[in-house]
């Protein structure tokens, strides 16, 4: 079933911008899913589809029907070896790792406190403190929405990279995620390789314990986009050359480096900010936080454009010292769709 409801979208995305949709309206099942669908299209409106709002910025009001995805369960079986859930799209990613923690199913705790929705995870490819979604992704479902055929991709078939996947390009427009399949070892293994994770004996830590520290390292240096609205990391990670890389280690002994291959390395972008003093930074109601550079924060009434004049300035701070380009890890929501967000800021 479907239920249509108030066109203010503040409430719908995490970063709490203000903007109108002609329509916006929840669904439970694959089938009002498929139906809204159609609906919107034969009315010549644009479709948005939207699942917790966490990673998404309004640029200006929606001409259309946004749809919310409220597709929910989890299902859980076994083999020797794993357990295997399947989940709802519309389930809340936090929200599932504390059910799980509390059947005593292990391998998601590096991942707590990201906000959203499931059905977001394998799109943005997320990922924290040394594990991706793609590490306990089994299978991707998904419903082509002009046949309602249901189409089902292994985790290599979903060509998985650094906060990307197949369902940003290919199986971008006229598809909807309806649910994930996990799988998560019976062996657990902990992984304890970034912030203070890697204090922790290998021999005596347990899964609550890393789950307890992830949570309290998240909240220590993301808002909480209840009291202050953000969209969590605003820019992606830059991946630069080996060379370059080394330059600025050598000016910068303390810059947090992440080797990938001989020719690459990550750098962290919140970092980067950092070293062009822009904490606090502010225009509009848009700021850079002061606890983390990385996160772009709305104090309370700031626009899309705001937002975006923000991120311009420090995308050409940043490029100015040391000539690298951020990216957003955002997705830009203009009138009628998703816009390229690299674009607007360039």
């Amino acid at each position: 079933m479907s239920a249509c409801q108030s066109t203010q979208l503040k409430t719908f995305n995490t970063f709490g911008i203000s903007a109108n949709a002609d329509h916006i309206c929840t669904v439970t099942s694959i089938e009002s899913l498929v139906a809204l669908w159609h609906e919107a299209m034969e009315k010549h409106q644009p479709i948005l589809l939207l699942g917790g709002g966490s990673n998404v910025l309004f640029t200006e009001n929606f001409k259309g029907t946004v749809i919310l995805n409220r597709i929910l369960g989890i299902d859980i079986k076994e083999s020797e070896t794993a357990w295997h859930i399947h989940v709802g799209a519309g389930e809340n990613w936090h929200g599932l790792i504390t059910y799980l923690l509390k059947q005593q199913i292990y391998g998601l705790e590096n991942l707590a406190l990201i906000p959203g929705n499931v059905g977001s995870a394998p799109i943005q490819n997320i990922g924290a403190y040394g594990i991706e979604f793609k590490n306990v992704c089994e299978y991707v479902d998904f419903v082509e929405l002009k046949t309602g055929n249901s189409i089902r991709l292994t985790a290599d078939e979903c060509q998985f990279a650094y906060r990307d996947s197949i369902f940003k390009y290919q199986y971008k427009d006229g598809y909807a995620i309806t649910s994930v399949g996990l799988r998560l070892h019976k062996a657990w293994e902990p992984i304890l390789t970034y912030g203070a994770l890697v204090h922790f004996s290998r021999e005596n830590v347990t899964p609550d314990q890393i789950f307890d520290a992830v949570c309290e390292m998240r909240q220590s240096k993301l808002p909480d986009p209840a009291v202050m609205g953000n969209a969590g990391s605003f820019f992606k990670n830059p991946i630069i050359s080996a060379e370059l890389a080394q330059k600025i280690k050598l000016e910068y002994p303390t810059c947090p480096q992440y080797y990938q291959n001989e020719e690459s390395v990550k750098v962290a972008a919140g970092w980067l900010i950092d070293q062009c003093h822009l904490k606090g930074y502010s225009i509009g109601d848009a700021a850079v936080h002061t606890q983390q550079a990385l996160v772009l924060i709305n104090k309370g009434n700031a626009s899309g454009q705001d937002v975006i004049a923000l991120a311009a300035h420090v995308r050409n701070e940043v490029a100015k010292k040391f000539n690298i380009f951020l990216e957003p890890e955002v997705r830009f929501i203009g009138s009628e769709g998703e816009i390229d967000a690299v674009e607007c800021i360039s």
